[in-house]
């Protein structure tokens, strides 16, 4: 398999709930006027505490600088496993648990955090910059490495570091972060570009203006009914992450679905906001999954990550997660 060190160099940063006015015409730009744009990476994911955004340096220049925008300090490197060669957007998804024990366990053995965007297309595995060579000597051996340069993929040049670093004792890893699944099932879905601006209003208020609006089923008021939404807009390639009843407000035929209609639970993870330097966190619930064989898509936020796994595996996710939890 082939690994595809991507050219956008990319920051990940939280806006405030209280900021997200300031920030609303840039992100609009970003999002839905991309080609007055030089940005070719944006995501932005809406969890119940903030807004995460990962967007490559060019499309940062579109945000003002506020106090309510928090950027982690590092420049990321998006990674992209592609199965069978190709464009990492219009491959084969290979799935963050087949990458599990392949990628995200070698990395988290060398102490190497990372930070994972899946979605519809593709899951892109992001690194800091300066981890690049310690990344590239760790996957060297499973993956034929390539970087895209301007548009090109090439091969990518060993860094010059080939001794020197400590192989690593391999040690348990155990679920130390508590875990919680919210009552909403999610759709894990996509667009045509072209249909884009016929839903941008419907999007801008799902976005930026139905935070008030929670939709809790019948019974109404649902504690565990919680807030989240992901829209990515990567290479020019679509993907929306949201709950059922937020899908059903899209017109038919306009949301790309799987002949199964699948719904997807999630697994929350963390009881206070993990930060970006612990190694290993997407491996504690990645590798379990891989393990069972059952498939997943992952997605950190500045804050919590999230998994989201078929709706009937939900419990037996939990049993095995809790199962390799940390001793209290």
């Amino acid at each position: 398999m082939e690994l595809h060190i991507l050219e956008h160099s990319l920051k990940v940063a939280s806006i405030e709930k209280e900021g997200i006015q300031i920030c609303t015409h840039g992100l609009i730009k970003l999002a839905f006027l991309a080609s007055k744009t030089r940005c070719k990476f944006f995501s932005l994911t809406e969890t119940p505490e903030d807004y995460t955004i990962i967007v490559d340096e060019e499309g940062f220049k579109e945000l003002p600088q506020s106090e309510h925008i928090s950027v982690a300090d590092a420049t990321w490197l998006a990674l992209n496993v592609v199965s069978g060669g190709g464009n990492a957007s219009n491959s084969q998804p290979i799935g963050v648990t087949k990458i599990a024990k392949s990628v995200i366990a070698p990395l988290a053995d060398h102490n190497i955090s990372v930070f994972m965007l899946s979605t519809y297309q593709t899951d892109f595995i992001l690194v800091r910059e300066r981890d690049l060579p310690m990344v590239m000597h760790t996957l060297s051996s499973e993956f034929t490495l390539l970087r895209v340069v301007n548009g090109e993929t090439v091969a990518a040049h060993n860094l010059g570091v080939s001794n020197g670093f400590v192989k690593p004792k391999l040690a348990p890893r155990p679920v130390i972060h508590p875990l919680s699944s919210p009552s909403n099932m999610f759709c894990v879905t996509s667009l045509d570009p072209d249909t884009l601006s016929s839903v941008a209003t419907l999007l801008m208020d799902v976005m930026f203006y139905s935070a008030g609006t929670k939709e809790a089923g019948p019974s109404g008021e649902d504690s565990t009914h919680i807030r989240f939404f992901s829209f990515s807009l990567i290479e020019g390639y679509i993907s929306l992450v949201m709950d059922e009843q937020t899908a059903q407000r899209f017109p038919n035929n306009v949301l790309f679905t799987s002949a199964s209609g699948e719904l997807w639970k999630m697994v929350r993870i963390g009881g206070q906001p993990l930060g970006f330097d612990e190694c290993g966190i997407v491996a504690q619930i990645s590798e379990p999954l891989a393990t069972a064989d059952i498939p997943a898509y992952y997605i950190s936020t500045f804050k919590f990550d999230h998994a989201l796994v078929p709706e009937e595996n939900i419990q037996s996710v939990i049993g095995a997660l809790r199962t390799k939890s940390a001793p209290q």
